[in-house]
């Protein structure tokens, strides 16, 4: 009969020791994602405080903190994920999340916007200034200003309300937001001020009418963030497409539903992503409207 000896017992001590650390490892990784949603949304503002010229990748300032916003938007995707695989969530992670959502789509879209306005309407109008319009201005800077400010506000206000919820365990509870999350909200924005910027640079013409469909076109944008604010903010349900699709029965149908929205993206890549984010932030309203009609008109 062989009976273990000291050197077994160091082996798997050994054993759980590497696991240990192998676990402890994985569960850091969670949180590195989380901050690295962070950091592009700091880099976004970075990039959308510089003057709007083009960039040595031949992209303008704006159009790469646009893309920082989207690369956050990656990583808030998969942190959560990562740390249930890696089972390692907690409440500290949850909080962490939404303080960096609060930077990359709170903060960074309306600095944004405030960024594009001040660059057609600014004193700093057609030069290479950095002023930023401000609330001492103008009484136009100051509505800008404050549409900026409120949308940042719902942002903060709509995480804070997402994570003081009670959600249930059960499954039709995780289909549906109440409010339209803040990453469809900065993405509406930022797709918007993408495309801005890609027909800017595209358009043919004189230089003038260019100017004229830029300094148009960007007055746009205030009116869409201050839409979308309300829409964080409000009871209004939208649904959770990732949650949808991954419950989702698997068939051809579905398969469409991943597949041309992909290719899309690959042939116009910015037109699709503000036609995406666009007609998700209607959804949620004319879907509520449909189901107010459907449930009085039953008997």
């Amino acid at each position: 009969m062989n009976l273990p000896t000291d050197h077994d017992h160091i082996d798997t001590t050994t054993t759980h020791a590497r696991q240990h650390r192998r676990r402890r490892a994985a569960s850091v990784l969670p949180t590195l994602l989380t901050l690295g949603n962070a950091i592009c949304g700091f880099a976004a503002i970075h990039y959308a405080a510089k003057p709007i010229t083009n960039t040595a990748v031949g992209w303008s300032t704006l159009t790469v903190a646009g893309a920082l916003v989207f690369l956050g938007m990656f990583f808030d995707a998969i942190d959560g994920s990562v740390a249930r695989m890696t089972r390692s969530t907690s409440n500290m992670g949850a909080q962490l999340d939404s303080l960096a959502d609060v930077i990359t789509f709170g903060v960074a879209p309306a600095f944004m916007t405030l960024r594009l306005i001040s660059h057609y309407y600014g004193a700093s109008a057609g030069a290479d200034g950095l002023q930023i319009l401000g609330p001492a201005d103008s009484t136009y800077a100051r509505i800008l200003w404050a549409i900026a400010a409120f949308y940042m506000c719902c942002t903060a206000l709509r995480l804070a309300r997402f994570n003081a919820e009670v959600r249930s365990a059960k499954a039709e509870d995780h289909l549906y937001f109440r409010g339209m999350p803040s990453p469809g909200a900065g993405g509406t924005v930022a797709s918007l001020i993408l495309l801005h910027q890609h027909l800017l640079h595209t358009h043919i013409g004189i230089e003038e009418d260019s100017l004229a469909f830029a300094r148009t076109a960007a007055l746009g944008i205030p009116l869409v963030t201050v839409i979308v604010a309300f829409a964080m903010v409000s009871n209004i349900r939208y649904s959770h497409f990732t949650n949808k699709i991954l419950r989702a029965r698997r068939g051809f149908r579905s398969l469409l539903r991943v597949v041309i929205p992909v290719l899309l993206f690959f042939w116009w890549p910015q037109v699709a992503l503000a036609a995406g984010f666009v007609i998700y932030a209607l959804s949620g309203p004319v879907l509520s409207l449909i189901h107010r009609d459907s449930a009085t008109t039953q008997p």
